[in-house]
């Protein structure tokens, strides 16, 4: 089983500047909204890429058994908290 700190420890080595929140129900499912500057100019699968890299090694090992990536740029966030209403 994986730990939601350990997926965003490893995000966070992978991509420095992110912001990033994990959460999940069982250790095996995880939910993951990755906040970067990395992610200007490029497109939605390279930035999942780009996290799916990070945590590749649980995920290859079966202990990551599903995962669902929301990825943003710091500009795309701040218009996505003021459209929805959600905390910062």
């Amino acid at each position: 089983m994986v730990s939601a700190e350990l997926v965003k420890e490893r995000i966070k080595t992978g991509i420095p500047d992110a912001q990033i929140q994990v959460l999940t129900s069982d250790g095996d499912h995880f939910d993951v909204i990755v906040v970067s500057s990395t992610f200007t100019g490029k497109r939605l699968l390279q930035q999942h890429q780009l996290v799916k890299e990070t945590i590749s090694s649980e995920m290859l090992s079966g202990a990551i058994h599903a995962l669902s990536i929301k990825t943003f740029t710091p500009e795309e966030w701040d218009v996505h908290t003021r459209s929805s209403g959600a905390i910062r």
